[in-house]
């Protein structure tokens, strides 16, 4: 007599989420990799764009954008700068603590939210990163500030800084703003010229360099004055006294 088959069931199809994640989980940890690869590049490479230019050129056309060695932009600028973004600039490494907590004691105190953002931050932010976000985005800039002050050293942030900061109407860099507010180079801006610069970093397209506006003249009279104890205190001198 012969005898019956069984029938063979065929077991549980593979779930298609657990390859669905696996694919994520891949595709991020590459996303890093090649974004810290990047970072490494530009130890030695001009930045080619950042978000915030790539927006503008979506925006209008009319986009200034020239990398300018550090050497080739005036001493000026670069006190300018480090008095308004970032005093301590040489002395942390990355992140400002002191800042931070002056900040919030500020907030506690008064209501009055202030900035704490050095300029390795901001540079991270305006290199690997983009403008908004909140608190979701100061996770990534902390890092990266961190890991570029640490890979990149202090001059090269400032360079990288001054070459891809937003000056408005389009202006990128020390360079593309000499230019375009005062008609002449980087190198050969005075102090006044220097300061009215730094002030309109915090809001660019909101204040104007040239012709200044009275927070403008206000502002880059404070800057000057900072400019002195910056001089006198050599609190450039991470990276003006290497050039």
């Amino acid at each position: 007599m012969a005898k019956r088959s069984r029938s063979v069931r065929p077991g549980p199809a593979r779930p298609k989420r657990a390859g669905t994640v696996r694919g994520l989980l891949g595709f991020v940890v590459g996303a890093v990799g090649l974004v810290h690869l990047y970072a490494l590049v530009l130890i030695w490479a001009p930045v080619p764009a950042t978000f915030t230019m790539l927006q503008s050129r979506i925006a209008g056309p009319d986009v200034g954008y020239l990398w300018t060695p550090l050497e080739e932009m005036s001493p000026h600028l670069i006190r300018a700068v480090i008095a308004g973004e970032d005093t301590r600039f040489c002395d942390h490494s990355g992140i400002d603590l002191d800042a931070i907590g002056e900040a919030l004691a500020e907030r506690r105190a008064s209501g009055r939210v202030r900035g704490a953002s050095t300029l390795s931050q901001q540079t991270a932010k305006n290199v690997f990163l983009w403008n908004g976000g909140g608190w979701l985005r100061k996770v990534p800039e902390t890092w990266f500030a961190v890991l570029i002050d640490g890979v990149w050293g202090k001059r090269r942030i400032l360079e990288v800084y001054l070459n891809v900061a937003e000056w408005g109407d389009g202006r990128f860099g020390g360079e593309a703003a000499a230019r375009h507010y005062f008609g002449k180079s980087a190198a050969d801006l005075s102090r006044l010229e220097a300061s009215r610069l730094a002030a309109v970093l915090p809001s660019p397209n909101r204040w104007k360099a040239e012709p200044p506006g009275p927070y403008v003249r206000r502002q880059s009279a404070t800057l000057r004055r900072r400019m002195d104890v910056i001089e006198r205190d050599g609190l450039a001198a991470c990276v003006l006294d290497r050039r």
